[in-house]
């Protein structure tokens, strides 16, 4: 076959694939190669536990193998800026929480080095889970504080103070969003992580925090008492405790997510095969088992999650902005 022949063959192989509905990148045959998927936070964390039992269910689907490689720090920006840095061939898979992708950017702006519209697509959320507003009932100023209401009281007739796993963290947001709402003052106190800020609530450091599910051993030992969760849909686990938008603050809904992102610029038929792959990990019942045990079941696709972060970002520029939210230096 002459040169000018084998264009005009793949010409036509391309226009075929075209009228097909099928993409040239999926004739070729994604995945042709193992896939990595880049966590920014540890073994054993949500978020990694999330993306292995993803990856198992791939490596099944796709037919090729998918490694998981924690890149962690900076609270899960390297390993976004590595995405960013990464072909668009979807062969690189960032898996993340939902304050790297919405938060970050409100607060660190131009010192990231990452864009989250420029360099990342979505793929797919896989789960969802709330917080657990969290009190301790051996402390004087919260003991008798049963639920939203109750705290709120509490917290207008005297000097209370809520832990928080940050500056910027979710957990500090979600308390912001219930002072806005409910016109209480509270003092914040930040600590390096959700644990110490739990250790310091059963120490009785602070009076409240938003904790994440890890506190359900401490709430099920009566040492700390849940009084509300932070998504609008009570949380399964704690099918007794209502949410706050059940206790007079209708709207109020945070809740932090795990879901996959590719490079921008990545085919739209291998988001689509990821995509797809994904979806079906949460409908596989041996996955779907495994998967409910890190939270809700919340599997968006590409459009539909895209639309939650613009929704979310634009949530958490608000409560950053009305209560005055910086990093210091």
């Amino acid at each position: 076959m002459t040169p000018r022949k084998a264009r005009r063959a793949l010409c036509l192989a391309a226009a075929l694939c075209v009228a097909a509905g099928v993409s040239p990148v999926q004739a070729q045959g994604y995945p042709a190669k193992p896939i990595r998927f880049v966590v920014g936070f540890s073994p054993g964390s949500s978020i990694d536990t999330v993306a292995r039992i993803v990856a198992d269910h791939l490596k099944t689907k796709l037919g090729q193998p998918v490694t998981v490689d924690n890149r962690t720090g900076a609270n899960g920006m390297l390993a976004a800026s590595e995405l960013a840095r990464a072909p668009a061939d979807g062969y690189t898979v960032l898996v993340s929480n939902s304050s790297t992708i919405t938060v970050n950017p409100l607060l660190y702006g131009k010192k990231m080095a990452y864009d989250v519209e420029r360099d990342l697509a979505p793929v797919s959320l896989v789960v969802s889970v709330p917080f657990i507003l969290t009190v301790n009932p051996d402390k004087d100023t919260t003991a008798k504080v049963m639920n939203v209401p109750d705290f709120v009281k509490a917290a207008k007739a005297g000097s209370l103070a809520y832990g928080s796993a940050g500056v910027g963290n979710l957990t500090q947001l979600s308390m912001e969003l219930l002072a806005q709402q409910s016109g209480m003052k509270i003092t914040h106190v930040p600590y390096k992580g959700s644990a110490p800020a739990q250790l310091a609530l059963l120490g009785k450091e602070v009076d409240a925090a938003f904790d994440n599910p890890a506190a359900m051993q401490q709430i099920k030992a009566g040492k700390l008492r849940a009084i509300a969760v932070s998504s609008a849909q009570r949380w399964r686990d704690l099918p007794e405790v209502p949410s706050i938008a059940e206790q007079g603050f209708p709207g109020y809904d945070i809740s932090f997510w795990v879901g996959a992102f590719v490079p921008a610029n990545t085919p739209p038929a291998v988001v689509k095969v990821l995509s797809d792959a994904m979806k079906a990990a949460t409908e596989d019942p041996a996955t779907r088992a495994l998967l409910a045990q890190q939270g809700n079941i919340l599997a968006l696709g590409p459009k539909d999650f895209a639309t939650r972060i613009k929704s979310e970002t634009a949530q958490y520029a608000e409560i950053i902005k009305r209560s005055n939210i910086e990093l210091k230096e």
